[in-house]
């Protein structure tokens, strides 16, 4: 009698609590329905060399193994693949990607070679890219980065080159084609002004303060003819309105969020604690830019946008086995996300992917025993209070440590999110966004 009352109040508990969780879940399709009816924005985040590993040092550091990241409470996820072609049998993978050919795989939609821009391999045909569908159908276009602008990530987005290397009219020797006295389009730095991107932040000022081939024009001036306003540090940026701004925050690649040691062979570096607030405050944040350009295109057409954002330096510190610093580039480019998430709150109609290119080195490994241990290391007092090991061994000492071909996270908010699951190509993400804008 007794068991028989206890399931019969098991089974109150257990109505009691699922009717009203699935009349909630039922409330929250119904309103995703209505909310997503209509997708107008698209903000795509991209974390370079922000793979799994990464991502989970970045947590267990400042936010403890229980703690979450902003990026982690985004509903939908799934993963992707990124490997590239080969450029003399693209119909052949090649497993570990460069930054070049995966980003424009998700910008073009289409598989290329290692260190082309949006073009084909072997045939080197130019591949239309999202930003430039974008524009054709009336949005506004942004593409920001806490690298030179002409890096891969962002030249991705808008240009098209047979080199990522060639990327100011003075680095042209990889690209004679694509010279504009040969008919080409130029350089990336070139196109990106000559494309007329609402929206470009980032560095990259050495670049953009070259003279123009055959000209007496640099490209700052070059941009200002085109209707752009040109700023070069953070209160210029904060002030700048029009349809058309170009920031250029530093001559090369932005300054560094943290500052730590580097990974040493056994013992290893540390046990340390990473320096913080370490960005000049002349230079804005990823967060502080992302913010800008969400201001910006919101005024510049009344269709939408669609935004590339990418914390670049995550890859460039693993590779040069800087833990502290690869992970404030992550926290960094975490804060960015919690932008993006705090503007689809008050604008649903807006798609939030967040993922990365390619993983990278960094692996969370035991407490090394003896000098055998392979590679380089260092100990970081964690935000928990432990020890945590990183581990960069993917390359002999004295070398930059190397992508690897693993297939890496992506998650996603907003109208169209629910497609983001199971294993996908880096090449869908395209698809994806160009149904969810209705781009063709």
């Amino acid at each position: 009698m007794r068991r028989a009352r206890t399931i019969g109040l098991l089974v109150t508990i257990l109505v009691t609590i699922a009717v009203p969780a699935v009349l909630f879940a039922k409330s929250l399709l119904t309103a995703e329905s209505k909310t997503y009816k209509q997708a107008k924005k698209v903000i795509l985040f991209l974390g370079d060399g922000m793979g799994d590993s990464e991502i989970t040092l970045a947590r267990n550091y400042a936010v403890g193994a229980a703690g979450r990241l902003s990026l982690d409470r985004l509903p939908f996820v799934g993963s992707v693949t990124t490997y590239a072609v080969q450029e003399e049998k693209p119909h052949r993978p090649e497993y570990v990607t460069s930054s070049a050919a995966s980003a424009s795989g998700w910008s073009t939609g289409e598989k290329t070679s290692n260190r082309r821009i949006s073009t084909t391999p072997g045939t080197d045909e130019d591949l239309p890219t999202l930003l430039e569908l974008a524009q054709k159908a009336g949005y506004a276009t942004g593409d920001i980065t806490t690298a030179d602008l002409t890096d891969a990530t962002p030249a991705a987005a808008v240009a098209h080159v047979s080199d990522r290397d060639c990327r100011s009219p003075a680095e042209m020797k990889a690209c004679p084609k694509d010279k504009k006295s040969a008919g080409g389009p130029g350089s990336i730095a070139e196109q990106e002004i000559d494309h007329k991107v609402n929206v470009l932040l980032g560095g990259g000022k050495k670049r953009f303060s070259q003279v123009i081939e055959n000209g007496n024009k640099t490209l700052m001036e070059v941009a200002q003819t085109r209707g752009y306003t040109v700023v070069t540090d953070t209160a210029g940026m904060q002030k700048a309105q029009g349809k058309h701004v170009l920031g250029l925050f530093h001559d090369a690649d932005m300054s560094l969020e943290w500052k730590g040691e580097a990974a040493r062979p056994y013992p290893g570096s540390g046990p340390q604690t990473c320096q913080q607030n370490q960005r000049p405050a002349n230079e804005p944040s990823l967060a502080a830019m992302t913010l800008k350009a969400l201001e910006l295109l919101q005024k510049s057409s009344e269709k939408g946008f669609l935004l590339q954002v990418e914390g670049a330096s995550i890859d460039k510190q693993s590779h040069i086995m800087s833990p502290c610093q690869q992970i404030g580039e992550t926290i960094a480019f975490d804060s960015a996300v919690k932008v993006g998430l705090d503007f689809a709150q008050t604008h649903p109609e807006t798609l939030i992917l967040v993922m990365a290119d390619h993983g990278q080195t960094a692996q969370i490994i035991q407490k090394p025993e003896d000098s055998k241990q392979p590679g380089a290391f260092s100990k970081l007092i964690t935000k928990d209070g432990s020890l945590l090991y990183v581990s960069y061994a993917t390359a002999p000492q004295g070398k930059a440590q190397s992508h690897t071909g693993t297939q890496v996270r992506i998650a996603a908010i907003g109208p169209n999110a629910q497609k983001v699951s199971g294993v996908l190509n880096q090449t869908d993400i395209f698809d994806l966004i160009v149904e969810t804008l209705k781009l063709r």
